[in-house]
């Protein structure tokens, strides 16, 4: 039956759109998380025309037959890229952006190439390197933070070290410290047209919009950051909450069609 093929189709989609809310929901409390959102279009539809030869001409309010759809579809997906609420850790490597334009850039391994890609979380740690001689700042799945020369790589036999709000970075070494690198802070003007790969990371799309990528990205000269601090996501709970009371209603009431398609059918093959 045309009903239960139509339901069945829609509560596939439904279930992509829940498991999108699950998502944002089990991301809470990671830190500079984005809310995904999902928008519906629906699917082809087919004109089913009801009107007899002699009433072609006929004056009508109403359409000249119904229209029949096939269902509904995930049309695309969003990020909100708003920003969210700063919270203080007092960690010393925890760091904050306080422009919602503004990404931290990690160095990752596509391919066995490296490639740039964009972050808000600023949550870094040490890693050691070359037998504990060298340590390098990384984010909490291990991938390199880019400063103004790359990489940021130190020196071993560090005594402390601190991120300042300039993001310079300052080791101390015999009771004596110095700066030795600069986080590499960017700002793009359409941070929507990224795309979510993972790891609370970003990346422009092959192609993105047609447009040179230089003239979206701008390396920040003046960066004020907040250290000591993470920026929360910017997911909200109830709205979550929400939304998946409504998905699960419209499950509910999409297979309830198949069901009710199903008695009727056995009500005709019981018919004599």
């Amino acid at each position: 039956m045309r009903s239960s093929l139509l339901a069945a189709t829609t509560m596939g989609q439904l279930q992509k759109k829940l498991d999108l809310i699950s998502h944002n929901m089990a991301n809470a409390n990671t830190p500079g998380y984005k809310t995904r959102t999902a928008d519906f279009s629906s699917l082809l539809f087919q004109q089913l025309n009801n009107l007899s030869a002699g009433d072609e001409g006929a004056t009508r309010t109403t359409p000249a037959g119904i229209r029949q759809g096939t269902g509904a579809r995930l049309g695309h997906t969003n990020i909100k890229m708003d920003a969210g609420t700063i919270v203080s850790t007092n960690r010393p490597l925890d760091v904050a952006l306080t422009d919602d334009k503004q990404f931290f850039q990690v160095q990752v391994n596509e391919n066995g190439q490296a490639v740039t890609q964009y972050t808000r979380a600023g949550n870094f740690y040490l890693q050691p390197i070359n037998n504990n001689e060298q340590v390098m700042l990384v984010t909490n799945e291990g991938n390199p933070i880019i400063g103004q020369n790359g990489p940021i790589v130190l020196q071993g036999n560090i005594d402390d070290i601190s991120i300042q709000n300039n993001g310079a970075i300052s080791v101390t070494r015999g009771g004596q410290a110095q700066i030795e690198a600069n986080l590499a802070i960017v700002q793009i003007e359409r941070p929507r047209s990224l795309e979510a790969v993972g790891g609370n990371r970003y990346r422009f799309p092959d192609g993105a919009l047609g447009v040179n990528l230089d003239d979206m990205i701008e390396a920040v000269q003046n960066v004020n950051i907040k250290v000591g601090s993470l920026e929360s996501s910017n997911v909200n709970l109830s709205e979550e909450m929400t939304s998946m009371l409504e998905m699960q209603r419209a499950y509910q009431f999409n297979s309830r069609s198949i069901s009710m398609g199903d008695d009727m059918m056995n009500l005709i093959n019981q018919l004599r």
